[in-house]
């Protein structure tokens, strides 16, 4: 993996992890001060929106070092760093196929389930990501 690469896939991964985070507390763990208000802060529907938009790069990012990276590594690697790669690996189809499904369901159920799906597999890959890069760093 290239230089380039590693900058941009860590800096996708951090901004897609920070505002799915803030958007999560903002959504689910505060209160709005105004009983008739429609968000719980006023910074939540950009948190969303930033949310929306850098998800897909990361998307691109983790395709574009499919290749040069994790197929390889799949293939010919060592294994000296691979189960947290694979579980990184694994996640990243739940992750985002649970995204796409949240924002386009109108039923409620599948959209409370999507949320679950979502949140549980994109909070599994960072913590999988976050140790391989760890891992990878201790080896190296």
């Amino acid at each position: 993996m290239s230089r380039l690469q590693r900058f941009w896939l860590h800096l996708a991964v951090a901004l897609t992890a920070i505002t799915g985070i803030v958007f999560a507390v903002m959504k689910y763990l505060m209160k709005p001060s105004d009983e008739f208000a429609v968000v719980n802060h006023p910074l939540q529907p950009h948190m969303l929106a930033a949310h929306v938009v850098i998800a897909p790069i990361l998307v691109f990012l983790l395709g574009w070092t499919f290749s040069n990276h994790m197929l390889p590594r799949l293939r010919f690697g060592d294994g000296t760093n691979k189960r947290t790669g694979i579980a990184a690996l694994a996640l990243i189809a739940p992750m985002t196929l649970s995204a796409y499904l949240l924002q386009i369901s109108t039923n409620d159920t599948l959209r409370a389930a999507m949320a679950w799906a979502h949140g549980i597999s994109s909070a599994v890959f960072v913590l999988a990501y976050l140790i391989h890069l760890i891992i990878g760093r201790s080896k190296a």
